[in-house]
């Protein structure tokens, strides 16, 4: 006879064994990563923030490796140091999910690594360091930014035969952008005889930094609405380009990510998409009782749109087809305040590493 405890299920194990919906975890960390596993998850997404967070609260294990690099690397810099634990903390996680791998065929038991956000202006750059970052462990999908250079670079990664996710991305139209870019190298590999069957592309969605935008711009131009009117933005706009992926049979998931409230995980479930919180997320979730009931197909009250798009044309971009030109991508705000954010979390590795290789005589 089964007992209560060991039939229960949290709700991220209902979502994972009831429903298409898939879990990653947005952190590299191997403590968090572990235990997201533990309640289904199959893959993990990573960013230059995240990364620094991994590497602070696991400092007793890097402190060690950061002095062997700087031996090992006489002549490095301390960014050059930097991205090699990036690299290192990707393929210990990478390791993790080879299971998952294995059993999903590639479409899913990835570690997503994130090119340098610096290089958002130069396909040629990010295309250079997709190739090799996908090379530093079988199981790697590579964050390319949904910026006017990223698209290019997505579609020609895509043709060289590496899974992208596309991140950097808030809007319909830049998903729209992604998924052309990736079925434009899929068809060129299947025209030439080259293998797609194992690759697993995502576009990331941060429907939280849309949401976060949305309450800026409110703030900048004081304009009033009712309380939690915001909180649907990410969400409405998640489930228009779902529909809208599914219609033109795009061969590309969706990825939710950036949680501020857990609408960015209870309205998504149900759908072929993958749902990536943090980990504090997950204990959060997983403590709330929600029950992880199928509501993709949901629509988001048309009131609440109607007044989005209303008053905040930045909303309508985001929401409409064709609201953002690719040559506008750059310049949309949640754009500019994650790439600024991103940017900022590399400049503050460099400081942590600065630590080590020139130690600080006044401390």
């Amino acid at each position: 006879m089964t007992s209560a405890a060991t039939a229960y299920k949290s709700p991220l194990q209902q979502m994972t064994q009831t429903t298409p919906t898939c879990l990653w975890n947005d952190s590299a960390s191997i403590a968090e990563l572990t235990d997201s596993i533990s309640h289904g998850a199959v893959g993990a997404t990573c960013n230059p923030v995240i990364a620094l967070s991994a590497l602070k609260d696991e400092m007793g294990t890097w402190k060690p490796r950061i002095a062997e690099l700087i031996r090992e690397m006489p002549s490095a810099t301390e960014d050059q140091i930097g991205w090699k634990l990036i690299e290192e903390l990707s393929v210990r996680a990478a390791e993790l999910l080879r299971p998952a791998f294995e059993k999903h065929r590639g479409r899913n038991g990835r570690l997503s690594i994130q090119t340098d956000p610096r290089n958002f202006r130069s396909s040629e750059a990010i295309l250079e360091q997709t190739v090799r970052f996908s090379k530093l462990a079988p199981n790697m999908i590579v964050k390319i930014p949904a910026t006017r250079a990223g698209i290019p670079a997505i579609e020609e990664a895509t043709y060289r035969g590496v899974s992208i996710n596309a991140t950097v991305s808030f809007t319909l139209p830049q998903c729209v952008a992604v998924a052309e870019a990736v079925e434009r190298g899929l068809k060129r590999r299947e025209k030439e005889g080259k293998p797609i069957a194992d690759m697993g592309p995502v576009c990331t969605i941060m429907v939280g930094r849309l949401d976060d935008w949305m309450k800026k711009v409110a703030e900048k131009e004081s304009v009033l609405v009712d309380p939690g009117i915001f909180e649907w933005a990410g969400v409405a706009v998640f489930k228009k380009t779902y529909r809208l992926f599914k219609e033109r049979g795009y061969r590309i998931r969706l990825l939710s990510a950036a949680f501020r409230n857990h609408m960015h995980w209870s309205q998504l479930i149900g759908g072929d998409v993958v749902i990536s919180p943090p980990h504090a997320w997950q204990v959060r979730i997983n403590a709330s009782g929600i029950a992880a009931v199928p509501r993709i197909d949901e629509p988001v009250d048309p009131g609440i749109v109607g007044e989005l798009q209303e008053r905040f044309p930045d909303f309508r971009r985001a929401y409409t087809e064709g609201g953002l030109g690719v040559d506008e991508f750059d310049g949309y705000g949640a754009t500019r305040r994650t790439l600024r954010q991103f940017i900022g979390a590399v400049a503050d590795l460099d400081a942590l590493v600065r630590d080590f290789v020139v130690p600080n005589p006044d401390k």
